[in-house]
């Protein structure tokens, strides 16, 4: 089944990880957490914490994600976790990986599997999709 939803960025923190050893390299790595509000087909929010290496001035980088989804997808509730990457040369989106967390869900979320999206419009709006089963 695949579900179509909409998201807004909240709460974008920098998050501390002075136990990690640092090496230099030509981009920086930073660690930060965020909120996100989910509407659509896919509603509800999201703890993520999110993980990349990235030169704002040239639009470089990569990135890893892992989100605590709570919510409803497709008039069913619960939670799970699910897992985003992507790649981008300054004008696109390449390189991209997203799955739902086996194991993950609780309610109706129970037994989820799938994987699923993220594209962003040219006027910035956030568009998420999930090609999911729910368990029978």
């Amino acid at each position: 089944m695949k579900v179509h939803g909409t998201f807004q960025v909240s709460d974008f923190k920098p998050a501390s990880v002075e136990a990690v050893p640092r090496i230099s390299t030509a981009l920086p790595v930073g660690v930060s957490t965020m909120t996100k509000t989910y509407a659509g087909e896919i509603s509800g929010q999201s703890a993520t914490l999110f993980t990349s290496a990235f030169d704002p001035a040239q639009g470089i980088g990569s990135y890893v994600a892992m989100e605590s989804f709570e919510g409803s997808v497709a008039g069913r509730s619960g939670s799970f976790n699910f897992l985003h990457s992507a790649s981008t040369s300054g004008q696109n989106r390449a390189s991209e990986f997203f799955t739902i967390v086996v194991g993950s869900g609780t309610g109706d979320f129970k037994g989820l599997t799938g994987t699923g999206g993220i594209a962003i419009d040219p006027d910035g709006t956030h568009r998420i999709w999930f090609d999911c089963e729910f368990a029978p």
